[in-house]
């Protein structure tokens, strides 16, 4: 009797622990989950975007005249003085081709030029008879006045015929030669172009630099016919560098003159400070790298820190800037990370009593890594970062295992 009274309480009893071991197997267990507070501390806002360096005053040099450019012989970085040091020399350039029609109408010209020469030439030695026949008449005149064989006023009039015919003289030479100048004029028309350089090497324009500082960019090196206003070279003082940093029109309209900046990924170990010195009234379309257009507008940054913490630095380099636009002290914050969209508005998973609870909460400020609580939470409540789809309101949660 014993024995089997034995046998039926070890059955029963482990009977009890399988069903006690099912009901604890089955029972839902916490979700682990990474908890953060809510704290108090100061918050920063900025906007980012890439930005670039640039010399305040960068002065492009240009051909003042059409010529022949000679081999510009400075190099980038070449310090410069202003009215003294020599940028680069300008020939007169060769003569043009000619095609068949302009070089008819030039030999043609030629032809005319040649013949009104001629003609003035004959009109000279007209002059030149009449002139001798003049002399001569005067020389009679003279003679038969010293024996009152004329009178006073034939004599005058002797002497004027002569006066008359030295000036028709004058004019025809004078004409003569300008009829030889328009046949060389004609003429010239017909220089061919030559090889190499141009002659006429007194006839050299010097271009100087217009102010004191170093070549930036060399646009034109080499030796070529360049036109007038042709950019040759840039020139400004490294020394003295800003940032422009293209920001969204709807970012660049939260930035004022005054804001504080910092870049980093400039190249350097430790981030860059500046200060905004002007918002650029006016934007402009950029294409983005995913095609879609943009309206961006420039923000004008001046370098707070001393020349040697950023001296390699130069003119058109990349560096990350980010404009503070908004801060402020003992800010109730929460990280972004606890944040979930529900209904269209915004709330967190607060655990409590081992629970998470779905709270509604007021967002302000964000700056992507913290937000602004102004309403919903206090200080010291611990929230569940990145909840899953497993959190929901009253479940049981359980800080993660490290």
């Amino acid at each position: 009797m014993r024995a089997k009274l034995l046998r039926r309480l070890v059955i029963i009893g482990l009977l009890a622990v399988l069903v006690l071991f099912f009901a604890w197997a089955f029972l839902p267990k916490p979700v682990p989950v990474d908890l953060a507070g809510v704290s108090r501390g100061p918050m920063e806002v900025y906007v980012r975007d890439e930005g670039y360096t640039r010399v305040k005053d960068v002065f492009v040099v240009s051909a003042p005249v059409t010529g022949y450019l000679l081999r510009v012989d400075k190099e980038v970085g070449d310090t410069v003085t202003a009215y003294r040091t020599e940028l680069a020399q300008l020939l007169p350039t060769h003569p043009q081709f000619l095609d068949e029609r302009t070089r008819n109408q030039a030999m043609a010209t030629i032809r005319s030029a040649q013949s009104a020469l001629e003609l003035a030439r004959a009109e000279r030695r007209d002059a030149e008879a009449q002139l001798e026949f003049a002399r001569a008449d005067a020389r009679r005149f003279r003679q038969l006045a010293e024996k009152d064989f004329v009178s006073q006023s034939e004599l005058e009039r002797v002497e004027l015929a002569l006066d008359s015919a030295e000036a028709s003289l004058a004019s025809a030479r004078a004409a003569e030669k300008v009829r030889q100048g328009e046949l060389e004029n004609a003429r010239a028309a017909l220089i061919p172009p030559r090889e190499g350089k141009p002659p006429s090497p007194e006839d050299i324009v010097k271009v100087t630099a217009p102010v004191s500082g170093q070549v930036l960019q060399l646009r034109q090196e080499s030796e070529s016919v360049v036109e007038a206003g042709t950019p040759l070279l840039d020139i400004g003082n490294p020394s003295q560098l800003e940032v422009v940093v293209d920001l969204l029109s709807r970012d660049a309209v939260q930035v004022n003159p005054g804001d504080y900046a910092r870049f980093t990924r400039w190249g350097g170990d430790n981030p860059l400070h500046g200060t905004v010195r002007v918002v650029e009234p006016f934007g402009f379309t950029k294409i983005s790298a995913l095609g879609i257009e943009e309206q961006r507008v420039n923000v004008i940054i001046e370098l707070d820190d001393p020349r040697r913490e950023w001296q390699r630095l130069g003119h058109g380099y990349r560096v990350d800037a980010a404009v503070r636009i908004w801060r402020g002290e003992k800010i109730l914050q929460v990280p972004t990370g606890t944040l979930i969209r529900y209904r269209g508005k915004w709330a967190v998973f607060r655990v409590r009593g081992g629970q998470a609870e779905l709270v509604p909460v007021e967002i302000g400020h964000n700056n992507g890594q913290v937000a602004e609580v102004l309403d919903g939470l206090v200080e010291g409540d611990t929230l569940v970062l990145h909840p899953s789809e497993r959190i929901e309101d009253g479940v049981a949660v359980e800080k993660r295992a490290l």
